[in-house]
Parts: structure tokens; C-alpha cells; sequence
């Protein structure tokens, strides 16, 4: 019984080999549709996207770390959505790519960069603009 164990273990490794190959196949598809779409924005929509990508895991942070009362599940949500991290990577990736092929270089780059942070305009973002639209609706609906 202990021998047919042992000749079948070589198949099941092969097996769960193949399954992480496909599945980082499909990852990596995902991740060529998610660049191209990227690429197709203008780059004043792709900084609209960065800051509120960044304005969501920053408001996620600090309810996190002032404790207050949170799902969870929002971590999960955010990461789920497009794989949020990496999408603002990508999404600065493409806006340093695009400043290379315009001949920007690295220093002016940082220095345009800072220029954009301090012109910022601070807004909440749109998970938070969503749960204040969902608690007025809510509030509506208590009074009436």
C-alpha cells in the first residue's frame, strides 16, 4: 500500500505544478490587459486615478490605526479592486514612462512631481463619498 503512495506522489506534485503555472499565466494576462488599459488614459486621468488610489489606502490606514470601527473587509475590497497597490504602481510607472519619452529626466521629474503633490487638492475618496451618499440615503428614508 505504502508503494502505491510512493509512485503516484511524483503525479500529484506535477499536477499542483501545472495548476500554479496556469494560474500565474492568467495573473499575468490580467496584468498585460490592466497596463494597456492604463496606457490608453490621458495622463491627467491617470494622476486623478493615483490620488484617489492613494486617498483610499490612506483613509483605510487611518481607521486602522486610530481603531475605529471598520470592516476588515475593506482591505480585501481594495486590494480586490484591480489589485489596487499594484495599480497605482502601474499607473506610475506609465506616468514615469511617459515623462522618459517626452526627455524628462529624473531630477526635473521630482521636482515636476512635488509641484503636482502641493497643488493637489484635498478630496475624499470616492469609497468614502459612496458611504456618505448610502448614510444620507439612509437618513432620508428614516425621516420620511
Amino acid at each position: 500500500m505504502a508503494s502505491s503512495f510512493v509512485n503516484r506522489t511524483p503525479f500529484v506534485f506535477l499536477s499542483l505544478k501545472l495548476a500554479l503555472l496556469h494560474h500565474q499565466l492568467v495573473l499575468m494576462a490580467k496584468k498585460e490587459e490592466e497596463l494597456k488599459e492604463i496606457r490608453a488614459k490621458t495622463s491627467e486621468e491617470i494622476n486623478e486615478e493615483v490620488v484617489d488610489l492613494k486617498g483610499e489606502l490612506f483613509m483605510l490606514r487611518l481607521q486602522k490605526s486610530a481603531r475605529n470601527e471598520f470592516k476588515s473587509s475593506e482591505f480585501r475590497r481594495m486590494r480586490k479592486r484591480c489589485f489596487s497597490v499594484n495599480r497605482l504602481l502601474a499607473c506610475l510607472t506609465v506616468k514615469r514612462e511617459r515623462e522618459i519619452e517626452e526627455g524628462i529626466n529624473k531630477r526635473l521629474s521630482r521636482k515636476l512631481d512635488r509641484q503636482w503633490k502641493k497643488s493637489i487638492v484635498v478630496r475624499p475618496p470616492p469609497s468614502l463619498k459612496k458611504l456618505q451618499e448610502e448614510e444620507a440615503a439612509a437618513e432620508a428614508e428614516k425621516s420620511a
